[in-house]
């Protein structure tokens, strides 16, 4: 992964934020404030505008900035959340222009310690973890098999993650109030977690080069 890349990936989470943005908010409606898909969208739209438009090449520096952006466009405890992975990926690849498979991963890896900490949450909680965290472990178990085939392991291991959601329960923020209800509900998180691997799972199936 380079800044080229970087950008290029964020641009399709963007464009799919954007296209799902008010299945988001229905969903989100269903046990939360309704304001996922606009958070959601406006924040990686943000991050993706900043992306094509910077000169930087240190992947630390670029993130580091994205996550700040992300805090500040996204105002809600998912966008607090994603800055905080941001973040953890940013110090986790400070100073490199680039960055093999096997280093990326292990930076989404610092990035879900730091969410679950901050957080306060595991896997199992009807969160974006169930989602993002199998599709992590994914990625780091086939590094091996190259980065199109790593990634949509990924995204396959977040949709099922995303999909077990319906039979949990809610037990943080405002859909734990629905207790029972929850159940049966796909988690909103979850289904971000998982637009976000399929979208950069879509992109590097279609990017062509001879690094593909």
């Amino acid at each position: 992964m380079d800044i080229h890349r970087l950008k290029d990936a964020i641009g399709r989470i963007s464009a799919t934020m954007a296209e799902n943005r008010d299945y988001l908010i229905e969903l989100d409606q269903r046990n939360g404030d309704g304001d996922l898909g606009i958070s959601m969208s406006e924040g990686y739209k943000a991050i993706a505008a900043w992306l094509g438009e910077t000169t930087e090449t240190d992947l630390g520096k670029a993130l580091m900035k994205c996550s700040g952006i992300f805090n500040e466009s996204a105002p809600s405890t998912l966008g607090t959340i994603t800055s905080f992975f941001l973040l953890a990926m940013a110090k986790a690849l400070k100073g490199k222009t680039s960055a093999t498979l096997a280093e990326v991963a292990a930076a989404m890896e610092a990035g879900l310690a730091v969410v679950m900490e901050k957080a306060k949450s595991k896997p199992g909680e009807k969160t974006i973890l169930d989602s993002v965290h199998p599709a992590v472990m994914a990625l780091s178990e086939h590094v091996a098999e190259g980065t199109v085939d790593a990634f949509r392991h990924a995204a396959e291991a977040a949709a099922m993650g995303c999909e077990n959601t319906k039979a949990m329960r809610s037990v943080h923020g405002r859909a734990a109030y629905y207790g029972e209800k929850s159940i049966g509900i796909v988690d909103g998180g979850a289904v971000v977690g998982m637009l976000i691997f399929r979208s950069v799972s879509d992109y590097l199936s279609a990017a062509t080069g001879p690094d593909r």
